[in-house]
């Protein structure tokens, strides 16, 4: 039996009871402007005038359910992790990484603009994300997006310049830390973990939500970070198949990426 033929029969079972469980999922859901679950009515009758987020989502994800959040980062965390071990473990990582400079001005000139402002965004996205959609685990996200502009706009040195490992890493770790010494402080102020401890603020405002906003502070602290390190490791990788320079001093040749060419 070739390889092949046995990674099909070690995926196609576990493939189809996936997909059976997906479809009777789809189809037990509840038909489009049937009445709200319980739940959901109890929430959007509730959720405004007790914690005071107008963000409703916000309040399920970092204060309802904000232990399933806590399941979600560490996660990420671990996964983040994982990668980050068994690619830099099972590499040489090169001294004299090749210059990948993008060939385009146009993409040089208008990325490097775009990058603060993606940045902006996404702390935006976080700082609001229980004020209007957004959040934590969005905002990261569009964070990490900026430092990938760096790499798309300039090169990658630039790119592992601007974004060292080192601080990454301790980015990482304080946003799932974090989060978790907010659901201590609540046990040490005498209520459940996680549960809301702070003053629930001025609806409307950024001074809203209690530790719903220090929780979703932590969340887009620990996605912005994750996000990059992957974007780290997967590029390290990349980076390994551009040609390297000639022993004789050579020019170097152009990468097989169209869009990006080899600096001078």
């Amino acid at each position: 039996m070739n390889r092949r033929r046995l990674r099909l029969l070690l995926f196609v079972p576990p493939a189809a009871v996936v997909g059976v469980v997906v479809v009777w999922g789809l189809v037990g859901m509840p038909s489009f402007g049937s009445p709200p679950h319980p739940y959901a009515a109890y929430l959007l009758g509730h959720v405004v005038g007790r914690r005071h987020v107008t963000n409703i989502p916000a309040a399920v994800v970092f204060d309802y359910r904000g232990w399933d959040t806590l399941g979600e980062e560490l996660i990420l965390f671990t996964s983040v992790m994982g990668t980050a071990l068994l690619l830099r473990t099972s590499r040489d990582v090169p001294e004299d990484r090749p210059r990948d400079r993008t060939a385009s001005a146009a993409v040089r000139y208008t990325g490097t603009l775009l990058v603060p402002v993606t940045l902006l965004l996404g702390l935006w996205t976080v700082a609001y994300g229980y004020l209007t959609p957004g959040g934590g685990f969005q905002g990261g996200i569009v964070c990490a997006a900026a430092a990938l502009q760096i790499w798309i706009a300039g090169s990658y040195r630039d790119h592992r310049a601007l974004t060292p490992t080192a601080l990454l890493d301790t980015a990482e770790g304080s946003g799932a830390a974090a989060y978790l010494a907010v659901g201590f402080a609540a046990m040490a102020a005498g209520q459940a973990f996680l549960a809301g401890f702070l003053p629930a603020g001025t609806t409307g405002t950024l001074l809203s939500g209690g530790t719903i906003a220090l929780l979703n502070w932590a969340t887009g602290l620990e996605v912005a970070a994750a996000g990059v390190l992957i974007f780290h490791e997967f590029l390290e990788e990349y980076i390994q198949t551009v040609p390297r320079p000639h022993a004789h001093g050579e020019n170097r040749a152009h990468g097989e990426n169209r869009t990006r060419g080899e600096e001078p």
